[in-house]
C-alpha cells in the first residue's frame, strides 16, 4: 500500500479475520504440512501460506454455516496443495547444486584425445628407426626393459638409453604434451 491509501472496513475485517485464522488453525496446519514435507520447514511455511490465502480468497468456506469448524476444509486445502507441491517437483528434473558440478568427473573429449593421438604418431615418425622400435616395444606395448632387450637383441642398458633419448626428442617435437612425457 501506498502512503495516501486508506483501508476499507471490510479490507480491515477481512485481516483480523484472517489473523484469527492464523492464531487458532496454524500451528497444526503447519504440523501437517510439515509432515508432508518431509520436515522442509521452507516448504511447510510456504504451503502454509498458500492455505491461508486460499481460505482469504473464498471467505465463503470460512463461513459456512453448516460447518462447526473451519478446521477440516483448511486441513483439506492444505493437503491438496502439499500433494500438488511434491507432484509438480517429480515431474522436473532435480536441481544440482554448485558443488554436485565441482566434484563431477571431468570426461575427456573424443575429438582431443583423437588430436592429440594424431600429433603423437606424427612425432613418433620424427625419431630415429632405433629409437621408435625402443618406444613402441616399452611404452606402447607394455614391455619390460628386459624384454625388449630380448626382442630386439641389444643389451638392457642400450634400451634404457634410447628410451631415455627417444622421450627426450619427443619432449622438443611436442611442447605441449611435455607433462606427459615425464
Amino acid at each position: 500500500m501506498t502512503a495516501g491509501t486508506t483501508l476499507s472496513s471490510a479490507t480491515t475485517t477481512a485481516e483480523h479475520e484472517l489473523a484469527a485464522l492464523q492464531r487458532e488453525h496454524g500451528r497444526p496446519l503447519f504440523a501437517l504440512l510439515l509432515r508432508l514435507c518431509d520436515g522442509d520447514r521452507q516448504r511447510a511455511e510456504d504451503l502454509l501460506q498458500e492455505t491461508l490465502v486460499r481460505a482469504w480468497q473464498h471467505p465463503e468456506a470460512l463461513r459456512a454455516d453448516a460447518f462447526a469448524s473451519v478446521r477440516p476444509w483448511l486441513l483439506t486445502v492444505a493437503r491438496r496443495l502439499a500433494i500438488d507441491a511434491r507432484r509438480a517437483r517429480q515431474a522436473r528434473p532435480p536441481e544440482v547444486g554448485d558443488a554436485v558440478l565441482e566434484n563431477a568427473r571431468v570426461i575427456a573429449d573424443h575429438a582431443e584425445r583423437s588430436a592429440a593421438t594424431l600429433d603423437v604418431r606424427r612425432a613418433v615418425k620424427t625419431l630415429t628407426p632405433q629409437h621408435r622400435e625402443v618406444l613402441v616395444l616399452v611404452y606402447f606395448q607394455g614391455a619390460s626393459v628386459a624384454e625388449a632387450a630380448q626382442t630386439l637383441g641389444i643389451p638392457p642398458g642400450t634400451v634404457k638409453s634410447r628410451a631415455f633419448y627417444a622421450l627426450r626428442a619427443l619432449r622438443r617435437v611436442l611442447p605441449g604434451y611435455a607433462t606427459d612425457l615425464r
